[in-house]
């Protein structure tokens, strides 16, 4: 059975810095919830106040029924918990891991293999290998199945996907769903704006405050601007000359082009673009109208965010 998070008014300090702002946001049984956001946004932070790592300064969570703060013991028994840095014992074998991690539960590989049969069954050919000379996708499968072991109610994994190739990326998400399906609720944090579509709702995060909550489709069906996508032989100098394009209201390095948001209509912006850039040596100048991604909202709510 899945279980429900209320998190209410949560600040976190660490010296001078303030790790979380006042997060309030509730998540529902079953739900594939993500937060997304850069490096030092705060989703390592929450995670380790909802898992009883670390307590908050003030404010309130509750797992269930549960309060972090007084049933932590509890907690730790509904939950899994996969954290960013691979945690398992190196001098381990897969298999070993596994049987450890299943002890401490008080239960058995064989009593829940049913349960991590999709993601164990993948690195169950090298149950023999140490962990520390695992590959980095099957590390991160070796730490899901362990974090799975125990049959837990929520799964937290903070950053599971990072520094691990692109098809693992992939098969480690197709794995979560498959988990979804059998009734858990699981709590997921990424710097990979592209893994928010998966989530069925994201918390956009930033410096430690939330941006916006809401399902990725919503999110971006309600983006206000127009994106024009704009390549050139020159990327550096195209930046700077662009944002000073009478309608450019926000301009973004996006990937090997530039995003420019406006509200003015595409085709006539379009004009301006080549218009302006004309003469400047710009050679292979492309510009075409892009429709909008959820890095382009989280980008553009960042930069509100920073003008307020």
């Amino acid at each position: 059975m899945s279980i429900g998070i209320q998190i209410e008014n949560i600040r976190k300090s660490y010296s001078d810095v303030e790790a979380l702002k006042d997060i309030s946001l509730e998540v529902k049984p079953n739900e594939l919830f993500g937060f997304i956001g850069p490096d030092g946004a705060g989703k390592t932070t929450l995670f380790r106040i909802l898992t009883s790592l670390i307590l908050p300064d003030s404010g309130k969570a509750h797992v269930g029924d549960f309060d972090v703060l007084k049933d932590y013991k509890k907690i730790r028994q509904i939950t899994g918990y996969m954290p960013g840095r691979f945690s398992l014992y190196f001098d381990l074998t897969v298999e070993e891991n596994l049987r450890f991690y299943a002890k401490l539960f008080n239960t058995s590989l064989e009593e829940n293999y049913d349960l991590i049969e999709d993601v164990y069954k993948q690195i169950e050919p090298f149950k023999k290998r140490r962990a520390g000379a695992l590959s980095g996708g099957m590390k991160q499968k070796l730490a899901l199945s362990c974090a799975l072991i125990h049959r837990p109610q929520l799964l937290i994994l903070d950053e599971p996907t990072t520094g691990v190739d692109a098809v693992s990326r992939k098969e480690f998400w197709d794995l979560l769903k498959k988990m979804q399906q059998k009734g858990i609720t699981i709590l997921v944090s990424t710097p990979y704006m592209d893994e928010a579509a998966i989530c069925d709702r994201v918390a956009l995060m930033q410096t430690g405050s939330i941006l916006t909550i809401d399902s990725p489709e919503n999110i971006v069906e309600h983006f206000q601007w127009k994106i024009l996508s704009v390549k050139s032989n020159q990327m550096y100098p195209l930046l700077k000359d662009l944002g000073e394009i009478e309608g450019a209201e926000q301009v973004y390095r996006f990937g090997e082009s530039i995003h420019l948001f406006t509200q003015n209509d595409t085709g006539r912006m379009k004009e301006n673009i080549l218009t302006s850039l004309s003469g400047k040596g710009y050679q292979n100048l492309d510009v075409e109208v892009q429709k909008p991604v959820i890095e382009d909202c989280f980008l553009a709510l960042m930069d509100k965010s920073e003008e307020a």
